[in-house]
């Protein structure tokens, strides 16, 4: 069955995720604020800032007017930065107003609100409230859009409390090079997803000042821990954190040059000021923002989170990468199985 679908975001990700819903014989509308893009991606067909040589289906439209790409659309798909999440979803809550629509909310966007700490989905619902979305669905897993636009096989999960949303989406995007998985654990899937990328800004950072493998190995175990360690103490169920969106998202950005997370610790480790690698990526580092609420999260909390703290260290005071890996190393010795959520 053919749907309308609303892609609010046209970067990376955004646009691929489109381009899946067409070749699945969906009708899209993809929405960016930015004129320009939209004029490149209707009248070339291609998104050269953030998908260099690729090419878009020609029955993908772009548009700058946010009532215009909603219209009649069933679903939503938000994929835009966190820091615009609640933006957006204000502006469109004006929109769905005034059109009188309650189509089924999907995210595929990672991180977490600084300040007030909130995941994705709190906050397009605190915007949009229940009058004008008939659900909320989370739509992450280990993925990069340039290997999902190549056709590349990617499995991901689509996370909802309510399973008839959960594999509606499942329906949506599923075909022979990407395979969706349903899961009703949204907390734990999207707490895996917002801290990878802290995770993976550490892994970078590994590799920039010439470890090896079994440092990253080590890295990406025991933030792994940590991970679900935060993700527990708010409800998540433990065995997300051993699935796609938990470990497979750590696995898929701690090793490859697609990330940005991990290419921004990569320019750290080999002494490049942080606002210069901001300067030079031109896109949003999420995990950088995420790093900064799961400190404040874990001081909140009483967590125990020393690979987070390190990394913060290094983001927000300056602190010099190898003397926080020593302090790291030099740290009390105590078993590798605690049960307890809150200890290390």
């Amino acid at each position: 069955m053919t749907e309308k679908i609303a892609v609010l975001g046209a970067g990376s990700w955004g646009s691929t995720l489109a381009t899946v819903l067409i070749e699945n014989g969906h009708n899209v509308e993809l929405y960016t604020n930015v004129q320009a893009q939209a004029d490149e991606l209707n009248e070339q067909h291609t998104n050269e800032h953030y998908m260099p040589g690729f090419k878009y289906p020609e029955s993908l439209h772009t548009t700058t007017d946010l009532e215009a790409a909603v219209k009649d659309a069933s679903a939503i798909l938000f994929v835009v930065p966190t820091k615009v999440i609640r933006l957006v979803a204000g502006q469109l809550k004006e929109v769905l107003q005034k059109t009188g629509q309650k189509p089924l909310i999907i995210h595929a966007s990672k991180g977490l609100e600084i300040n007030t700490h909130k995941r994705i989905s709190q906050i397009i619902m605190e915007e949009l409230t229940t009058e004008c979305a008939r659900g909320m669905v989370v739509l992450s897993g280990p993925s990069h859009a340039e290997e999902v636009a190549r056709k590349d096989i990617t499995l991901i999960t689509a996370a909802s409390k309510n399973l008839a949303d959960a594999e509606y989406v499942q329906d949506l995007f599923s075909n022979n090079y990407l395979r969706i998985y349903t899961n009703d654990d949204v907390i734990g899937v999207e707490t895996g997803a917002a801290f990878k990328n802290v995770i993976a800004i550490g892994a970078g950072a590994l590799h920039g000042l010439g470890y090896g493998d079994d440092a990253k190995a080590a890295l990406m175990t025991r933030g792994l821990a940590e991970i679900a360690r935060l993700g527990m103490s708010f409800g998540a169920k433990p065995l997300t954190f051993m699935g796609l969106s938990g470990v497979g998202d750590l696995i898929v950005t701690c090793t490859s040059v697609h990330s940005r997370n991990w290419r921004c610790g990569d320019a750290l480790g080999q002494g490049k000021p942080l606002d210069q690698v901001i300067k030079d990526m031109g896109m949003v580092i999420e995990g950088i923002n995420t790093c900064e609420a799961a400190y404040q999260l874990a001081q909140q909390e009483h967590i125990d989170m020393p690979i987070t703290t390190a990394i913060y260290n290094v983001l927000f005071k300056n602190a010099d990468i190898r003397s926080e890996i020593a302090q790291l190393m030099g740290r009390d010795s105590k078993s590798e199985l605690i049960g307890h959520a809150k200890e290390n």
